[in-house]
């Protein structure tokens, strides 16, 4: 039933006592809120001994001649302690969901942020769907159970003390009582395995759901497109049958336990009524005691048909622990280098010049997608250089491992002579500025995606940034100007739009290293003039790695790398490729030469000719 249900590769098992372990430390900071709780606890526990020994009591006067103010007074008592009881779980339960709240607050938090601090290829290999799953759900599910939890401490802390008070009144009795426990001990533990199968697959298929969904709407737009509204329809169908049958499952096996629980309950209760009624005749003990021994059943058979009816749902809670910890402990893929002695004591303290440098660089994918072997390059501080070739010549994995993205296997990267590895991530980053080929715009205003990078910036200086490109026409279309909201992956601009966003959030920057990954759509003549003039601004003062499909981005460089399978076979200006002859000529007429203006006039007068 359980194939098919992924097990992602950073999954790993732990113990019970590790998993208890570690969530036992999200609990220690909480000693205080804890402590009040344990208070609360105990008084709970001695208002729920109350009615048990009150009504024993009240069952001995019966059996003799009572007065009708002595019942009174019982009924009062009984009354004020469940008034007392009900205030007093009440205020357990708010005190325990406000650790609760903090204990997975701070477990979410720290799920997210080893998120967050995962490379790409994290991303690229595992959907954000699963992900967000285990976020989100696994940690409500550790909530629940822990209250759960909470619940069967106040009812064993009950139970103890009833053992105490029931061992003094007479110990043969507790004796039969407490002979019980092994029968019950066995069948929940007996029930954990089979628990713990069902519930990892019931969250391994609910996170297939998630992802699903997640996948299904983030496509929607390209589904209704090609009108493939049905298959997408399909596919949740198959995913969504599957979790059926798995919680079919699931429920069943939840559901054998109460009825289980139910026949030792039937069969314990009969076997002290037995044995209580002997002593009774025996004169061991009075009606009332033995009417507490029966009563009592009840008390001691709570917690533990909770403990085994409600297993499942504390492995559900072990499950997700498992689940959640298997995330943050995930091992990252890239690795970082110790910082060399002749470093500065910060990366922040030295602004970087930009040079970089692949020295016999060997990078793959996977054992079988090798992508780079032995590459050479070298960069200038300042220079731009744009890389050219047909798909899958590397241009983009150059891009990737430049940015910490992938880690490669085989040689060295140099930024301004220094191993890439070695410098603090964050901080690297912060010299960098990338604009992907898809620009992608957080749900915000246009002034706070360009400062997304610098939020300490001025409206003022983003807005004299910002007119700096194109005389600032570009702000002037927008509807609210700066203040225009992008929509959802800044789905209400234009792709040129979103395009000039993301080019004045890198001249907002001011990076060390501009790295341009050009979208292929088209975009009208007025705008990509307005995209021009950011280039150029951001080229003045960068080192430059263009992933060019533009021929005026190709001719604004410096040097044109010509790539072929991973490797750089031409390099030089466009005048000079061009005159070579070359693989760039074989590119120019398949990708740029209808772009250019000598390729517009002569279409129009073939098209002059044949009118």
């Amino acid at each position: 039933m359980f194939n098919g249900l992924a097990t992602e590769r950073y999954d790993r098992q732990y113990s019970d006592r590790q998993l208890i372990d570690r969530i036992a430390r999200y609990f220690i900071p909480q000693k205080a809120l804890m402590g009040r709780l344990s208070v609360i606890v105990l008084i709970v526990t001695a208002l729920g001994l109350a009615e048990p020994l009150l009504m024993s009591q009240g069952v001995q006067w019966a059996t003799k001649q009572v007065s009708l103010p002595i019942v009174m007074l019982l009924a009062l008592i009984l009354l004020a302690a469940e008034v007392l009881t009900w205030m007093f779980n009440r205020l357990r339960r708010r005190a325990a969901g406000r650790l609760i709240a903090e204990i997975v607050g701070r477990l979410r938090t720290d799920a997210f942020a080893a998120t967050i601090s995962h490379d790409m290829a994290f991303f690229d290999e595992f959907q954000s769907g699963k992900i967000i799953s285990r976020i989100t759900s696994d940690t409500q599910e550790l909530a629940q159970v822990t209250t759960l939890i909470f619940d069967l401490v106040s009812q064993f802390t009950t139970l103890i003390v009833l053992v105490v008070v029931l061992a003094r009144i007479s110990p043969l009795l507790t004796a039969v009582l407490l002979s019980m426990t092994p029968v019950v001990i066995a069948f929940g533990y007996g029930f954990r395995r089979i628990a713990r199968t069902v519930t990892r697959g019931g969250f391994k298929v609910l996170a297939e759901v998630n992802a699903a969904i997640q996948e299904a709407v983030a496509g929607m737009r390209v589904a209704k497109n090609f009108r493939q509204e049905h298959s997408i329809f399909e596919r949740f169908t198959e995913i969504n049958g599957r979790a059926y049958k798995v919680n079919v499952r699931r429920g069943v096996t939840i559901a054998t336990v109460f009825p289980a629980m139910n026949a030792l309950s039937g069969a314990g209760t009969a076997v002290m009524t037995y044995f209580g009624g002997v002593a009774v005749l025996g004169g061991g003990i009075g009606v009332g005691a033995w009417y507490l021994f029966i009563v009592s059943l009840d008390q001691f058979w709570f917690p533990m048909t909770n403990i085994a009816s409600f297993w499942s749902t504390i492995q559900n809670g072990l499950s997700a622990c498992e689940r959640i910890f298997a995330l943050i402990d995930a091992e990252p893929n890239v690795r970082q280098l110790p910082a060399p002695a002749s470093a500065p004591v910060s990366d922040e303290i030295v602004p970087l010049r930009g040079r970089v440098e692949f020295e016999k660089v060997s990078f793959r994918y996977n054992t079988q997608q090798q992508v780079l072997q032995d590459f050479s390059l070298k960069i200038e501080p300042g220079e731009s250089v744009a890389l050219v070739g047909h798909t899958g010549a590397g241009k983009s994995s150059i891009i990737k491992l430049i940015t910490r993205f992938y880690e490669f296997q085989e040689g060295r990267i140099l930024i301004d002579d220094r191993d890439l590895r070695s410098y603090d991530l964050s901080t690297y980053r912060r010299h960098l500025g990338l604009v992907s080929q898809s620009p992608f715009l957080f749900s915000d205003t246009v002034l706070n995606n360009i400062r997304y990078a610098v939020p300490e910036m001025s409206e003022a200086e983003v807005e004299r940034i910002a007119r700096h490109i194109g005389d600032g026409e570009w702000v002037d279309a927008l509807p609210n100007g700066l203040h225009t909201q992008v929509g959802e992956r800044g789905g209400q601009l234009s792709l040129g739009q979103r395009q000039l966003v993301a080019l004045t959030r890198v001249l907002a920057q001011q990076p060390a290293i501009f790295i341009l990954d050009e979208a292929t759509a088209s975009i009208d003549p007025f705008t990509e003039r307005q995209i021009q003039d950011a280039l150029k601004q951001i080229l003045a003062g960068s080192t430059s790695i263009l992933i060019a499909h533009r021929l005026s981005t190709v001719k604004a460089a410096d040097r044109i790398l010509v790539l072929q399978q991973g490797a750089v076979i031409e390099e030089g200006s466009h005048d000079a490729l061009m005159s070579r002859g070359g693989h760039y000529a074989s590119l120019y007429d398949t990708y740029f030469r209808h772009q250019s203006a000598d390729f517009n006039a002569e279409l129009f007068q073939s098209r002059a000719v044949v009118r």
